[in-house]
């Protein structure tokens, strides 16, 4: 047998190592990482099997089972592979583009709606007083379709006082999040995803962990009065700010929006 090595090989291997790498970091903390070691584990086999061995019945075999398994993983774990694929979305590294991008937008004069960012100030601020619970997600660039829809449709101006008024501790809206888009409140009561993201402070609760799990999957900005302490916190970017003041959310919001 000739097992000539040379540098496209190994390129080839560093290429397939780093694959694997990513994959088992974008699957890392959820259900399919023992799923994903025992997959790495029967592709060495095949491998193996097939292309060192030459077993042709043992290698059919495999073959047959490396088909069917394929599909099958893709419906039991559809839920992992979307969530994997959210993260991958959602990576820093993208994040470089889209700022170039929007810099480059800026740079061409294209045009910008002033957002009404002391609305959103003054609100948090006063539900932050009376440790009022509130969730608000303010919408960038991506599309809040599906979380608008399991919410109650208002679709009004945006309003400090109605703001207040939403989440208001008697209020039948008050659970869920309230969705803005270009400048209005266009939900309320929405239902958001929760991130499952390991890391996060266990003294935090579904809000915080909504707000993140939004966050980590697409481009929005998610503010958060906590109804236990009454400090206001934002996630971006799948990643937390906490225990912020108004004047410090005022200015991330001006950076942000």
């Amino acid at each position: 047998m000739n097992f000539g090595f040379g540098i496209k090989d190994l390129i080839d291997i560093i290429l397939v190592a780093l694959l694997m790498y990513q994959c088992y970091r974008l699957v890392k903390g959820t259900g399919a990482t023992n799923i994903f070691v025992g997959i790495i584990v029967f592709v060495v086999m095949w491998f193996v099997v097939t292309h060192l061995f030459h077993m042709e019945l043992l290698g059919a075999i495999f073959d047959g089972v490396f088909n069917v398994g394929a599909i099958a993983l893709i419906v039991i774990f559809q839920a992992e592979i979307r969530r994997s694929f959210a993260r991958l979305g959602s990576s820093k590294s993208w994040r470089i583009w889209t700022k170039l991008l929007s810099k480059m937008r800026a740079k061409k004069g294209t045009e910008s709606i002033s957002f009404p960012i002391m609305k959103i100030v003054l609100a948090c601020r006063n539900l932050a007083r009376t440790k009022t619970g509130a969730l608000i997600i303010v919408g960038r660039q991506a599309d809040l379709s599906e979380f608008i829809d399991t919410g109650e449709t208002i679709n009004a101006e945006l309003n400090t006082r109605l703001i207040e008024n939403v989440f208001f501790k008697n209020s039948p809206l008050h659970d869920g999040a309230m969705i803005v888009v270009d400048n209005r409140i266009v939900a309320v009561s929405a239902i958001l995803p929760v991130s499952r993201n390991p890391e996060i402070p266990r003294h935090l609760g579904l809000r915080h962990r909504a707000a993140l799990g939004v966050s980590e999957r697409i481009d929005a900005v998610a503010i958060i009065v906590s109804e236990e302490t009454g400090t206001i916190s934002v996630a971006v970017d799948g990643e937390f700010m906490l225990n912020i003041t108004p004047e410090q959310l005022e200015r991330l919001l001006a950076e942000k929006l």
